[in-house]
């Protein structure tokens, strides 16, 4: 009998499970990489040392308008540890310029006052000038032509009227952009609300390509990879953090080459490879990504690829915050079955791209093909119920109900943590 344990809000959910169903317990090898430097001495290497351009200190000489662009408070990238160092660099060669840091929000609300205290640090906050993207603000917005996939990309103007642009984040697998880091820092970064809606359209989101560890074909990718280019993204420094969001490596270097080299090393510590389940445990790694289901769908995406079609998938996801999204919710609340929201979905053109319907269209697609049991707070069992899920309060719980449809004797893939692998 084996003792297992799934991240759940700020804890832990335990249960026990008979050795001979597990057929295999799903984990990225990052929790286990051991750095051989200390962070800072991992950032600052790569600084020093950029793949496929000149060392930043270099293309900042002369520079008069310099423009940083950061995470928000959404992301957990390790600002109080890199921007100082990029600002150093930046400033070593020359101490004149305006350096203004742009913080990409996205489609996200804007970064309060505490969040950024929080994030970047009172010395940061007070002695840096800091802006606050606002992708709603039409007069912030640059134009600045189309797309490959016909998508029109705006930018922030304080982006475009830079000298020299440069980005820093961190690279995750991602969902539907194949992985998190480098051109995302434009779009969806510092882009305005249609183009993020027009990038994030059913017909992209629909497509095979458009998926966790996927870059080659993926048409949201290479979208975002124009939009860097137009943008004259100049340089980047995206960092591989581990569980406990400590630097394990960095890159840095040109927008493109510096972030590929980044992936595939996140790809060698992530990717693992499943043999198809009858059930599927996966999370969302815990607080803060489990907040709400919206959220969740991630987690699923890595146990739809691990679970047999018709087989279940047990999503464990705390949900504080609820569904998420009342756009989202609503896909499903004012349906009939996850069928008639892809349906509804996949008859939108990409000028009529509504927010959040990109998630409504991938937890269809889970559901169309899967059984989902949501283990999370009571609270939440209503809204899981709207959207054609069957709640539960404890994995134990969820596993009897997954047992009723499958059989007692079914095979079991575990996934702690769905958002850091990459499921071959």
């Amino acid at each position: 009998m084996a003792k297992i344990e799934i991240p759940y809000g700020k804890g832990k959910l335990a249960f026990n499970l008979e050795d001979e169903r597990i057929q295999g317990v799903l984990r990225s090898e990052g929790a286990n990489y051991k750095a051989s430097e200390k962070e800072e001495e991992i950032v600052r290497k790569a600084l020093e040392n950029p793949i496929g351009t000149e060392r930043l200190r270099d293309l900042a000489e002369g520079k008069k308008n310099i423009v940083v662009i950061t995470s928000d408070h959404t992301r957990p990238v390790p600002s109080r540890l890199t921007l100082p160092l990029i600002l150093k660099e930046i400033r070593e060669k020359n101490k004149s310029a305006k350096v203004r840091i742009l913080i990409a929000t996205g489609f996200h609300r804007g970064t309060t006052k505490d969040e950024m205290l929080e994030k970047f640090g009172e010395d940061l906050v007070k002695n840096e000038e800091f802006v606050v993207h606002d992708s709603r603000n039409k007069d912030d917005m640059v134009y600045l032509g189309t797309l490959p996939s016909g998508a029109r990309l705006e930018i922030n103007k304080l982006a475009v009227e830079a000298d020299l642009l440069i980005a820093e984040g961190f690279i995750e697998p991602h969902f539907f952009a194949g992985f998190s880091g480098g051109r995302k820092s434009i779009l969806p970064g510092i882009a305005s609300f249609n183009s993020i809606l027009e990038n994030h359209c059913a017909e992209l989101i629909a497509s095979s390509y458009s998926r966790t560890g996927i870059l080659e074909n993926n048409p949201i990718h290479e979208d975002m990879l124009d939009a860097a280019k137009k943008a004259k993204l100049s340089f980047i420094l995206n960092v591989v953090i581990d569980s406990n969001r400590k630097v394990i490596n960095a890159f840095a270097g040109h927008r493109e080459k510096a972030h590929i080299k980044g992936c595939e090393f996140l790809e060698k510590l992530a990717t693992v490879k499943a043999k198809p389940s009858d059930i599927v445990i996966t999370s969302n790694g815990g607080y803060p990504l489990d907040q709400n289901i919206y959220q969740a769908v991630k987690g699923m995406t890595a146990g739809e690829v691990a679970c047999r079609e018709g087989g279940v998938i047990i999503m464990v996801a705390e949900c504080v915050d609820g569904h998420g999204g009342e756009g989202f919710y609503r896909w499903f609340k004012e349906s009939k079955s996850p069928e008639e929201v892809m349906e509804k979905i996949s008859r939108r053109r990409r000028d009529e791209t509504l927010p959040d319907q990109w998630e409504a269209q991938i937890l269809s697609r889970v559901l169309m093909k899967h059984k989902v049991i949501m283990v999370t707070d009571p609270k939440n069992h209503k809204y899981v119920e709207d959207m054609f899920m069957i709640p539960a309060t404890e994995i134990e719980e969820a596993l009897k109900i997954a047992e009723s449809m499958v059989g007692k004797d079914s095979s079991i893939n575990i996934i702690p943590d769905g958002v850091s692998v990459i499921v071959r």
